[in-house]
């Protein structure tokens, strides 16, 4: 059993100094002066100001190529040739996912972030091997780490005989969520798939997370027909739609129709606020109550050479995308990264109070929105009452290949 920790001249959100004991794992007190007593760590944080576990509620940890030699990016524009160029790729590069997957966990702890929600791809021609490698990973660092695996038809179900059975031996075995993705533009029959992915969500008893990147009518189209399945099928609160380019079309009144349905159906949306594409609206989620999350896609992997695992950075591009510039919009876009994620992935004790699972992120600065525009080095990040990493550098104990 980890011993007590206690944290010394530190701001929650940037409020005033106050002490933080941490014991089993949890934020046992908050008070302006704590004493210690009996065998305790202290750590004097210096009036650092602390925020809560960072959240990458959209990751991709079986695809990355972090720590791999560098590879020259290869892959077409279309949504096609990138998912077949990947494929091939995994093969000719030889991409491990349990080793892939934990150096992203590691770099991800250094960084900040304590939970995870992961696709994971389930197809014919890897089989489980990939969900078996990030499970792997998902297991080992359990103590520090929160991730969830989705059960992700990258290369089309409906398209590739086997996959269904194949994402159907997934979800027994314990994988969490039943993904989806581009019913129109991928498998080119959206009642099939669709059909399929709700149907196993069903028999499993699991929650569905898809991605939806086919952009104006068509994915509103497909957006649709999402919607009326979690309606007939009872599943408010338990469904995300990842991208969802549509909602950023110049129809104004066709998105506000789409994100009213949306929060009276109690659907939430993933963003990972793109350059290259329109994007749904942070403000007008948050006008209605829709729960909104942010997370890093892929990092360095076949797809695109960018990313580094850094939550604070996905924050900043929010908040780009978005156009916000006040400080209340800029803590918007952490939000997205943050109290948004945990509330997507149902994370339980979430938060800086007491009795909240200690993950907490430790950064030298004034205020939250110049911890997003800076970025500086984690002074100290604590997950599960743990210091994983301090200065921007994992802990040895958390090290990986």
């Amino acid at each position: 059993m980890t011993k007590p920790l206690l944290l010394k001249n530190l701001r929650l959100m940037g409020a005033a100094k106050t002490d933080v004991l941490i014991e089993d794992g949890r934020i046992a007190r908050i008070a302006s002066e704590v004493t210690p007593s009996g065998d305790v760590t202290v750590e004097d944080c210096d009036g650092a100001l602390v925020l809560p576990g960072l959240i990458d509620a959209h990751a991709h940890l079986d695809k990355t190529l972090w720590g791999m030699p560098w590879h020259p990016h290869q892959q077409g524009k279309s949504l096609q040739q990138m998912i077949d160029t990947e494929r091939h790729l995994r093969h000719e590069l030889d991409m491990d996912a349990e080793r892939q997957s934990s150096r992203q966990v590691a770099l991800a702890l250094s960084k900040g972030t304590t939970a995870i929600r992961s696709h994971v791809d389930i197809d014919t021609d890897h089989g489980l091997t990939l969900f078996e490698g990030v499970a792997a990973t998902r297991d080992r660092y359990a103590e520090v780490m929160q991730i969830e695996i989705v059960a992700f038809p990258q290369s089309g179900m409906m398209i590739r005989p086997g996959t269904f059975e194949l994402m159907d031996q997934a979800l027994r075995d314990g994988a969490e969520i039943v993904g989806g993705l581009d019913p129109c533009g991928i498998d080119r029959d959206p009642k099939g798939q669709l059909d399929a992915v709700f149907g196993l969500a069903e028999k499993h008893g699991k929650q569905i997370d898809i991605h939806l990147h086919e952009p104006g009518e068509m994915g509103a189209f497909s957006l649709e027909m999402i919607l009326d399945r979690t309606e007939a099928l009872a599943m408010q609160g338990k469904v995300t739609v990842s991208h969802a380019f549509c909602l950023g079309m110049n129809d104004q009144a066709r998105v506000a129709a789409l994100l009213d349905r949306i929060a009276a159906l109690d659907v939430s949306l993933a963003t990972t606020a793109p350059a290259s594409r329109p994007v749904p609206s942070v403000a007008a989620c948050r006008e209605r109550g829709i729960a909104i999350c942010a997370g890093n896609d892929g990092i360095r992997d076949t797809w695109t050479p960018y990313g580094n695992a850094c939550m604070l950075e996905r924050a900043m591009l929010v908040g780009l995308r978005n156009n916000f510039r006040a400080d209340v919009e800029v803590a918007w876009s952490l939000d997205t990264c943050t109290t948004e994620g945990a509330r997507v992935m149902g994370l339980e004790g979430y938060g800086l109070t007491e009795s909240s699972r200690a993950d907490l992120v430790l950064v030298d600065v004034e205020a939250v929105s110049e911890a997003i525009t800076l970025r500086p080095p984690r002074r100290l990040v604590i997950s599960g009452g743990q210091i994983v990493a301090r200065d921007g550098v994992a802990e040895a104990t958390w090290q990986t290949a």
